[in-house]
């Protein structure tokens, strides 16, 4: 079937379906996306009528502009170099219209289902949010994009003990603004990113905030001296050098910079830098030295006002922060046919491509040291590319090979979690796909030329 007869599926329209949807419709391959909301930008998209949104009022990007950006379409010079999330959805808004696919994206739709058709392809069928009859179209692909942020992981299993009515819970995917935490002892779960935004805001109206934590973590702060952190290291460190000449170079940079995180009272961390999924904080470090942040161990147990942590301490709390990550979820997927439910894991070749399941592409799923914008434009061109059949996928026993080989790297990397399932390598794992793009089923058909900067290898 030639490339003009597919009808391909975008499931989403954030960050990563945008992506998909512009390299599809200047390639001119027939789609349809579906959004359940009713504008783009998914995640960054402040108060997102999906529900699906876990952007609180502060929040500011923590991957620099130059690094975030898509390859086709430069943020504005006149943006700083982290914006805020309101500037980000109106680079994505921007983003949409300057190529002009709008009018393919069916907003206030949601995905119910997605099967395989008894003819090959897949069954897809959405309804309007607002009301009617559910409908069922079928696509010879579907790419997609729902993210990985939106299902928010609470502790497992719970802590033991109970607390009172009046302590307040909820999650990092729920917490909008420091409002309604004015003069409350606020305790904030977990030594993420989200944890770290949280605790830095709420110190700034809390009676306490506390930041409990079950391990250490290092703080990487945003800028080193003016210029910011991921833009620090020279081009060929960052896409050539060995892992270990990164880390080594990271590290020796972060311990000039922020000293050593046990001077603050963080635990000591249990690896070392970029062995788990970087904390990018320049506030937290001074809110714990202005005594405004109180740093604590795990939890132990609820005590009905208070809480005990693993160290015998016992705290009365107001107000509880859950930030414990999120689960990979595709609720329009029936799990017998694929479940990541039980270690928050899929195996996807290159994270995008399941060796089991033809035409159903994966976009965005991964969790870089780097942005996922341009990932997800580099994974669209590629996924484009097998669609159009100008570039094969491997065999099944090579794909389950390299998976294998994949996880074992990952295992070996990373601390084991179940937020570091997807984690990639942001130029090492572009470098992989423009690899891909090079398997040209026809001879004349080259890989993209060297000598070419990142950006327009990735727009190539």
């Amino acid at each position: 079937m030639s490339a003009s007869s597919r009808r391909v599926c975008v499931i989403g329209a954030g960050s990563s379906g945008i992506a998909s949807c512009q390299v599809l419709d200047a390639r001119g391959i027939d789609f349809d996306c579906y959004e359940k909301g009713s504008g783009v930008g998914g995640n960054w998209r402040y108060g997102n009528d999906n529900g699906m949104s876990s952007a609180y009022e502060s929040l500011f990007i923590n991957t620099s502009r130059k690094i975030m950006e898509y390859a086709t379409f430069p943020m504005p010079k006149s943006y700083p170099d982290y914006p805020h999330h309101s500037q980000i959805a109106a680079y994505f808004d921007d983003y949409v219209d300057h190529f002009g696919f709008r009018d393919k994206i069916a907003f206030r739709t949601e995905v119910t289902r997605v099967e395989q058709a008894p003819e090959g392809g897949w069954n897809v069928s959405v309804r309007p949010v607002d009301g009617g009859d559910e409908r069922t179209t079928r696509y010879d692909d579907v790419m997609i994009a729902n993210g990985h942020h939106w299902d928010p992981r609470w502790p497992e299993p719970d802590f033991p003990g109970e607390l009172d009515d009046s302590v307040e819970v909820t999650h990092a995917h729920y917490y909008r603004s420091s409002e309604g935490y004015e003069g409350k002892n606020v305790l904030v779960l977990g030594i993420g990113n989200s944890a770290c935004d949280i605790s830095v805001e709420t110190s700034r109206v809390s009676k306490m905030t506390y930041l409990a934590m079950r391990r250490g973590a290092w703080i990487v702060p945003k800028y080193i001296g003016s210029t910011p952190v991921d833009e620090i290291a020279p081009g060929w460190i960052a896409r050539w050098a060995p892992f270990w000449l990164q880390r080594f170079f990271l590290q020796m940079t972060i311990n000039r910079a922020q000293g050593d995180p046990t001077e603050f009272g963080l635990p000591k961390p249990d690896h070392r830098i970029a062995e788990a999924h970087p904390t990018v904080s320049s506030d937290l470090l001074p809110r714990i030295g202005h005594g405004r942040i109180t740093v604590k161990p795990n939890i132990q147990r609820f005590e009905g006002d208070s809480v005990r942590f693993v160290d015998g301490s016992v705290e009365k709390i107001d107000r509880i922060v859950y930030c414990t990550g999120y689960k990979i979820s595709f609720p329009f997927i029936d799990h017998e046919l694929l479940d990541p439910s039980g270690d928050n894991r899929i195996e996807l070749y290159r994270k995008v491509v399941h060796p089991d399941l033809a035409g159903l592409y994966f976009i965005g799923l991964v969790q870089p040291l780097g942005a996922i914008m341009p990932i997800a434009e580099l994974q669209s061109e590629w996924i484009a590319d097998v669609i159009e059949g100008k570039v094969p996928l491997p065999g099944r026993p090579e794909m389950l090979a390299e998976i294998a080989a994949d996880q074992a790297t990952m295992r070996k990397r990373y601390v084991a979690s179940k937020r570091h399932t997807i984690q990639v390598d942001f130029w090492p794992y572009l470098h992989q796909l423009r690899e891909e793009r090079k398997r040209r089923v026809a001879a004349p058909q080259t890989g993209t030329p060297t000598g070419r900067t990142a950006k327009e290898e990735i727009a190539a």
